[in-house]
This record gives structure tokens, C-alpha cells and sequence, in this order.
């Protein structure tokens, strides 16, 4: 029997998508879902959820929770990895302690200070994890969707031989957008895209075999996009290609919106969006609660998210095609080959393959090496215990090289350091 490991699974809104997307497929109704959380009182929701959800679905799956992660991992197939090491408190934190220094975010999770720091908090972890895999469960595969994304991955790469991709959405919602732009159904497009996560561009965009870009270009220039898309768009003129994530997270990827002039107005870049998606989250887990114990019903349908894609395909042998985060390969040339890409990859029985795509267009691919240098600096100062690592990792911050001095980057960095001690590894806490 199939054993499904779900690492987070506190997050019970993502935990309700994920198994209803896997609960979809009939081969998948009699698997077991063991669900692992830290937070006792989450963790007892999630599963309730579970069971909910298996009913709606008409499935019968065996579903187990551990508070202990070695118990849920013991024999493992699949492991999927949902933390967020911190969780609220430390995100307010990314963006609290920055903001004194004068600096303005939208998500701060990826290449930004934030994205440092949150690479340092849950890259022990998700390798604590994989070092539990390695003597429970060693022939299980990893699938991780916890940002910030290439890092981990990078990470794991570099200390174990865990079968390990990486899985984001930003993909398939992108081309969702287009095709609504465009009126054409999502799943008659086809595409191809490449970068690295959250930093990716789709190359080739078709409709039965028609170049899609001559009408994006378009609907581009006739002032059609809408007002949360306007960041992309922009970038879109100037590069060719559009990026596959959204708006909110390219605004803060580079520094020519949020700290030029009345760029945040004129280009609607929500500050702080991050924080209000925090808030929202805790929200709607205190709704989920108060749904379960009223009885009330919730929607289930296909999330996009590709870990049940992956898991049907492994175990079927029906060939799927998905983008997935893997070490670089030579699956695109011109970007660093010790890099984590994105990448499309086909999936069958015998594994997950990512697909060589060549070159990027040098102008897409100048854009996305600073946010490698960053990662791999953050990577450097995880792995190798260096602090000097983290400031150089922060120097490369597009937000900070705009707003701030070397000193006053130290500054920040120290002061993130000291607010946060209790989630980052013994070798960097304080005192």
C-alpha cells in the first residue's frame, strides 16, 4: 500500500487541496496519509479535515497522525514538505525589522532579505528531514513546495542522495492568466518555460501549433492587462518573454519599481501583500474549525499543484509532463551549472526526467543570475556555518543595493539575527 507522508500538514487548507487532489485518482483511494505537524492543535484539525475530505470523495484512505516525524516517515513512498519554519511571527519579523530601515516589500520570501532568512531558518530543517529519509524511508521521494524553493533544493542536492524536486504552481497559474487574457482554455496551450523558481520565463506559448505571442503582445499594448499584473507586463516589453510568477513577487526582484518614484502607485504593487496573506491564513484556519464543528461542506477541486500528478504517474506508469525545480544538468545552458532550474520534466514509472531546454534568451538569463549569486551565498553561509556568508547573501538584495549602505546592510542583517534567534540554527543565535 502507498504511503503518502505529509510534513505541515498544519496548513490545512493546503493539506484539504493536496489530498483531494490525490484522492481524485481511484488508485489512490486506499493509500495511507500520515500527517506530521509540531502544532498538536493544527495537526488534530488537519486530520479531521482529512477524513472530511475522504468522505466527500467517496475514497477510504488510512489516515494516521504523528506528532513525531520519524513515525510518520517510517516506510515511507512520498514525502511532501509544506513547513514554514517560524510561521507567522518570523514573517512578521522579515518584513518588521526591514521596514525601519526604510525598505518595502511585497512577499520577501525568495531572493530578498526575507528570503535569506528564511533560508536559514528552514534549510537545518528540511535537512534534518532528508537525514530521517536517508534511514526510514530511503528509496521515498522527496517533493517539496516550502520556499524559498531553489535553496532547499540546492541544499538537499549537496548533502544527500534523496531523490528531491521541487514543486511550485506559479507555472500553471500564468498560463491560466494568459489564457483567460486571450479566451483560450488553459490546458489547450502549450508552453514551455525555463529559469530558475519565481524567476522563470515561458519561452514558447502555442495554441494548436500558433505562436500565442503576437496576441499577448497585443493585448499588452492596448493597455488590457490589469491592474495587478502591470509589473509583468512591464517587463514583458522590455524583455520579450513573459515571466511565469506573479507580479507582486517581480516588483521586489529587482530595483526598478518599488524604489523609483511613484512606481508602487503607478505600477498597483501591494506592500506588504505577504503579511495580509498571513493574516487571512489565520483566519480562515479559525473558519476551517468553526466549519468542521458545524458541519458545513467545503469545495473540493483540482488544485494544480503537482505532487498527486507526480505520485499517479510513479505508481502507474502514465506518462505526465509537470515543471519541476531540479539541479541544473545542462537543461539550460547559459545558467549556472551547480544552479537549481525550473525546468519542464516528463513523468512516468520510471522516475521524473527534466528536459534539456538550451540557452535562455540572454537577456532573461542576465536577469535571473543575480538571484542564483543570492541563493548560493545563502547556501554557503547555511551549510558552511558563515556568518560573513549571510551579509554577502543580503548585499545582493535589489531593495537593499537601492536603499541602503554596507554599514546599514550590517546593521539590518544583525538586527534580523537577534529578532530571530530562536528559529535559526545554534552556530548563528546571539549571545
Amino acid at each position: 500500500m502507498t504511503r503518502i507522508v505529509l510534513i505541515g500538514a498544519g496548513s490545512v487548507e493546503f493539506t484539504r487541496n493536496l489530498l483531494g487532489d490525490f484522492l481524485s485518482y481511484p488508485e489512490l483511494h486506499d493509500a495511507t496519509f500520515a500527517l506530521h505537524d509540531i502544532d498538536a492543535d493544527r495537526l488534530a484539525t488537519a486530520e479531521r479535515m482529512a477524513h472530511w475530505t475522504a468522505g466527500a470523495l467517496g475514497a477510504s484512505p488510512r489516515i494516521e497522525v504523528h506528532l513525531d516525524r520519524r513515525d510518520a516517515l517510517r516506510g515511507a513512498d512520498f514525502v511532501v514538505d509544506t513547513i514554514q519554519v517560524g510561521g507567522a511571527r518570523a514573517t512578521q519579523i522579515d518584513f518588521g525589522v526591514p521596514a525601519r530601515h526604510g525598505l518595502r516589500y511585497t512577499i520577501n520570501d525568495t531572493i530578498n532579505i526575507g528570503g535569506v532568512m528564511r533560508g536559514l531558518r528552514t534549510i537545518p530543517v528540511v535537512l534534518d528531514i532528508v537525514r530521517d529519509m536517508e534511514e526510514l524511508c530511503p528509496d521515498a521521494w522527496f517533493l517539496n513546495y516550502t520556499n524559498p524553493m531553489s535553496m532547499l533544493i540546492w541544499a538537499v542536492a549537496e548533502r544527500s542522495d534523496i531523490r528531491t524536486v521541487g514543486l511550485c504552481h506559479s507555472v500553471y497559474w500564468t498560463v491560466d492568466t494568459i489564457g483567460r487574457y486571450l479566451g483560450i482554455p488553459r490546458d489547450e496551450i502549450e508552453h514551455v518555460s525555463a529559469g530558475v523558481n519565481h524567476l522563470a520565463f515561458l519561452l514558447r506559448l502555442e495554441h494548436r501549433g500558433r505562436d500565442l505571442y503576437p496576441d499577448l503582445r497585443r493585448f499588452v499594448a492596448d493597455d488590457r492587462i490589469p491592474p495587478d499584473d502591470l509589473v509583468r507586463a512591464e517587463l514583458f516589453r522590455r524583455l520579450g518573454y513573459y515571466p511565469t510568477e506573479s507580479s507582486e513577487h517581480h516588483a521586489e526582484y529587482n530595483p526598478w519599481f518599488i524604489p523609483k518614484g511613484d512606481a508602487v502607485e503607478r505600477f498597483n504593487i501591494p506592500i506588504g501583500e505577504y503579511l495580509s496573506r498571513v493574516a487571512a491564513n489565520l483566519d480562515e484556519y479559525a473558519d476551517t474549525k468553526r466549519r468542521l464543528d458545524a458541519g458545513e461542506p467545503f469545495e473540493i477541486e483540482r488544485s494544480g499543484e503537482y505532487a498527486a500528478v507526480i505520485v499517479h504517474a510513479l505508481l502507474t506508469g502514465r506518462a505526465e509532463r509537470i515543471v519541476g525545480n531540479v539541479m541544473n544538468r545542462g537543461f539550460v545552458a547559459n545558467l549556472d551549472p551547480d544552479a537549481c532550474v525550473e525546468v519542464p520534466c516528463l513523468v512516468d514509472g520510471g522516475g521524473i526526467h527534466p528536459q534539456t531546454v538550451g540557452p535562455l534568451p540572454p537577456q532573461c538569463a542576465a536577469y535571473i543570475r543575480p538571484a542564483i549569486d543570492a541563493q548560493r551565498l545563502t547556501i554557503r553561509a547555511a551549510l558552511d556555518e558563515d556568518r560573513d556568508a549571510v551579509y554577502h547573501a543580503a548585499m545582493q538584495d535589489p531593495q537593499i543595493q537601492a536603499r541602503l549602505s554596507l554599514e546599514e546592510t550590517w546593521r539590518l542583517v544583525d538586527e534580523l539575527i537577534a529578532a530571530e534567534g530562536e528559529w535559526l540554527p545554534a552556530w548563528l543565535r546571539p549571545g
